[in-house]
This record gives C-alpha cells, structure tokens and sequence, in this order.
C-alpha cells in the first residue's frame, strides 16, 4: 500500500527532528561517532514510526514485543530522540545523558526502551539474532528479530557464521537491515573489502534481499513493507544505501568522518539552518 501525502510528509519531520535530536545529543556526548548516527536517522525514523513494529506496550519485557537489536552500536544513538518521543522513558533524560545517575549512555545499553542487548563490540547481534529468531519458532510465537547493521560491521567473521546458520536453519522471521554508508571506521569500504555485489554472497547462503534508498522516505517504507510483508521460508536482508555523516558537508566530504566530531557552535548552526539534502 503506498503511502499518503501526509504520512510522507510526517515521517520526512519525524526523520528531520531525530537528525536534529541527535546533533544535540552529540553536543551532550562529544565522544559519541555522529556521523555513524546520522545515517541512520531516517532508516530508524521510518522502521519506528511507521508501524512496522510490534511494541504492545513501552516496556522491553513484553512477551509478545518484537525484539530490536542495535548491533551498530556505535551508530545507535539516533535510537534515543524515538524511543523517548514514543514515550519508553520520559523525555528529560535526553538532556541526562552520560551523567552519572543516567538511564542512557553513550552506547545504548540492555534493559530499556527496545534494546535487547548491549552491542558496543561490533559482529555480534546477528549471532545474538539468530538465536532470539529460532528460540520463538521453538515457542511458537510469532514475533520479529530486527538487527540494525553497519555495512563495516559486516567485515567480522562472527557476522558470516550467522548468516550460514540463518539460511540453513531457514529463520523466516530474522530481518537484517545494513547501513550501507560505504565508510569504515578509517575510510571507504571500496578501499578494504568491497561490498560490489553484496547480494549474491547473501542469496547464496540461502537470504531473500532487497536494496533501498536509506534516505528517501518513500523508498524505504516500501522496501520494509515489502520485506516484513513476504512470506518466504528465508531470512531477509534489506540494503539501505546511505551517507555517513548525512546532512553534514564537513562530514559527508570526509574518508575518516567515524572519527571526528562537531563542535557546539557547530551543532548550533546545523540545528537552527535544518538538514540539507
């Protein structure tokens, strides 16, 4: 079902507003990796505003909840403007965030909000995944396994033994979303391993894909309704193709953009002249 005029148009604020949220959570957190964050705002904002997931009530312990794991921990941050707005934990704790009484922390932490487990170390939520996905099939439940990505996260070994396992064991309810921003912690994915192609490797070991636009609104709710939609025995991967460091030039223009950062006069001026595409 395509989608309204007016649904477009709330999702593109909801997106422009968590691209904003997560500038000022920056400028709380300075050591947080922003550009990872920034290419993740509108892929979230659709995943979570759209309806696409099943959060009965805003509490991690519900049964019946699908679960969500940020294994892009380090890019998750965008994460928190939602889960806030969407009323699992009051919005004041925005401005707390890293103090020493705090709820939130600069990597998203288990036990709250959506967050499953604790991905600091990259490689490891898909593993985790498919272990969640094939424990409710064992229960007979129904639920979804969403795990968020870093396309650089996927040159650890750990991510390919999950994706064997997950087309073997044939975990129709496991759905990968990568961020494809083409960068690496220290430059371009092109220059350290290319990912030319990603999809065969992924179809080979038994995976349904799809690619999208990750900042295109329209183009992503379609390939997640598309994705959560079919009905096919494989576990799904969808492709977002993104900039790392989205909306931000000094970042956007940079190979080692993971690492820098912005500083609060800056954040200022890229809150107040909004998110230019």
């Amino acid at each position: 079902m395509e989608m309204s005029e007016e649904q477009i148009n709330f999702l593109r604020c909801k997106a422009d507003w968590v691209w904003q949220q997560t500038l000022l959570l920056h400028g709380r957190v300075p050591e947080v990796r922003i550009a990872s964050c920034l290419s993740a705002c509108d892929l979230l904002s659709v995943l979570f505003y759209a309806g696409f997931l099943s959060l009965p009530e805003p509490t991690y312990l519900c049964p019946k909840r699908d679960r969500f794991i940020a294994s892009k921990g380090h890019g998750s941050l965008a994460l928190f403007p939602i889960l806030a707005d969407l009323g699992f934990f009051p919005v004041q704790e925005l401005e707390n965030i890293a103090h020493p009484e705090a709820i939130l922390s600069a990597i998203p932490a288990a036990g709250f909000g959506t967050f499953e487990t604790l991905n600091g170390s990259l490689g490891h939520g898909l593993g985790l995944a498919c272990g969640m996905a094939l424990a409710l099939r064992t229960q007979k439940k129904d639920a979804k396994v969403i795990v968020l990505h870093g396309d650089g996260e996927l040159y650890e070994g750990a991510v390919w033994e999950a994706i064997m396992l997950a087309g073997q064991l044939e975990l129709s309810r496991l759905y990968l979303i990568v961020d494809c921003n083409a960068k690496s912690m220290l430059g371009k994915c092109d220059d350290i391993i290319s990912w030319h192609n990603v999809e065969a490797r992924f179809e080979a070991f038994g995976w349904e894909c799809r690619r999208c636009q990750g900042h295109d609104v329209e183009s992503l709710h379609a390939a997640l309704q598309s994705m959560f939609q079919a009905d096919s025995a494989k576990p799904k991967l969808l492709l977002a193709d993104t900039i790392k460091g989205h909306g931000v030039p000094e970042l956007e223009n940079s190979d080692i953009c993971h690492v820098l950062g912005l500083s609060k006069q800056r954040i200022d001026q890229l809150v107040e002249g909004g998110r230019q595409t």
